[in-house]
This record gives C-alpha cells, structure tokens and sequence, in this order.
C-alpha cells in the first residue's frame, strides 16, 4: 500500500493536532517518520534547510556556538514544534544547531514542498507563524533568564521544560550535557543539581534524571517558565481535533 494510501497515524506532535482534518489530510502523504538519534544534528549552521521536522518523541536542542567551539542552549523543540522556522519565514540557512537532546520520532516534510503548502493551506500558515513567536518567546526569555537568575532557578527551568516535553518522568542527561545547555561550568551544575536532589525534586543517577516532585520543582524556578509555558499553551490548547480522527 502506497504511503498516500495508508491511514494517518495517532499524531503526538501539538502543532499538526491542532489543524483542521482538511488541511493535515492534505499534508499527510508527503509526512515521512524518522528515527531521532541522541545527538545527531538535524540543522547544521549555515548549511541549506532541505526539510522541517515535527516531533513526536523527543526533543530538539537549539545551541549557538562561538568561535571558540563553546556552544550554549538558547531553546528546546519538542512536540509541541517544528524544527526549521528559517524555511516559515523565507530564509534558506540558520545559524544556530538544532541537535538531538533526548531520542525519539519525528515527522519530515521535503523544504519545497513545505513552502508551496504554505501557500494552500492558511490554517497551517497561520498557526506555524504564531507558533514561530511562541518559540522567539522562549529564546528572549531563555536570554534573559540566564542573564539575570540564578543558576538553581535556570536549573529547575530547563528541566521542567525537558519533563513537559519527555515521555514519564525520566529521562537520560548528564551534568556535562547540563552545563554545555545552561552555559556554565559543570561544577556548578552537579552542586545546584545536587541542591535539587537533596530537597527531594529529583533524583539523578547513572545519567538518568527523574522527576520526583514537579510542584516543588515548580516552586524553586523563576517566572520565566510559566511564561513560555503559557505562551504555549494558549497556542495550543485546542489540539484535539486530529488527534480524535486519525488513527492508524
């Protein structure tokens, strides 16, 4: 059976959840599954953009390195995303990474034929260019937290982020990874790290981090992750609609 001809599959990712059925069942066939390896980059600074993904499992980091080789996390894109909003927006190439920070599944569309859908299908314009402001919303508020909390705050604010965006409570991070995300020396990740484990929000082991108290969690981060959380939330919070009809 020929991929158009086969039934769409019970979609994980917010952003195709929330279209009209009319419109996801015109973008289905040219939607391919792919394998999201740990750390295999998808968007390579300065380098062509020859598709878009959706996620479905998993997640996105999206660094900006330096000239000196260091890099720093400026955003995350997960299920409730797309990787490659240069192509959205008209432009060809990016200049920030976009690495795979936790294994999972995502849903490729071909650039070209993402752009000439875009000019079809005004629902999936729209909701794609509201989204791509949520997203500069969490990289303006990612900026100006790191900037201004402190590093436990930081801390506890990405791995919420990692936990809305992870399937059950855990998932696979070291405090090496940490600090390359936060832009900070590992000691001081495994000492904030340690401050989250002794008050009982955590428990991290053998590279495996595990959510244990999200609402105490919760009460260390500062105001930055509510408000992304949400922005996001207002974006999505109709995703029902194709999620209810498509099914394999």
């Amino acid at each position: 059976m020929a991929l158009a001809d086969q039934p769409p599959p019970i979609l994980r990712n917010r952003l195709l959840m929330t279209l009209p059925p009319e419109e996801f069942a015109r973008l289905w066939p040219q939607l391919e599954p792919v394998e999201l390896p740990l750390r295999k980059v998808f968007q390579e600074p300065g380098k062509p953009l020859t598709s878009v993904y959706f996620p479905e499992t998993g997640w996105f980091s999206i660094l900006a390195y330096m000239e000196d080789g260091d890099a720093a996390e400026v955003g995350l894109v997960g299920r409730e995303g797309m990787l490659g909003l240069p192509v959205l927006l008209g432009g060809d190439t990016e200049d920030l990474e976009g690495m795979v920070q936790a294994p999972g599944t995502a849903l490729r569309m071909d650039a070209g034929a993402f752009r000439e859908e875009l000019q079809f299908l005004p629902a999936f314009r729209t909701l794609l260019l509201r989204y791509a402001l949520v997203h500069h919303g969490q990289v303006a508020r990612t900026a100006a937290c790191n900037g201004r909390h402190q590093l436990e705050q930081r801390l506890a604010r990405w791995l919420l982020m990692a936990h809305d965006r992870a399937d059950g409570g855990e998932f696979t991070m070291t405090h090496e990874f940490m600090s390359m995300m936060l832009g900070v020396r590992r000691a001081g990740v495994t000492v904030a790290a340690g401050q989250l484990s002794k008050a009982g929000f955590i428990r991290y082991k053998g590279g495996h981090i595990e959510v244990t108290d999200r609402p105490g969690l919760e009460s260390v981060t500062c105001e930055c992750y509510g408000v992304v959380r949400r922005a996001c939330d207002a974006l999505l919070g109709q995703a029902a609609t194709a999620r209810d009809v498509y099914r394999r």
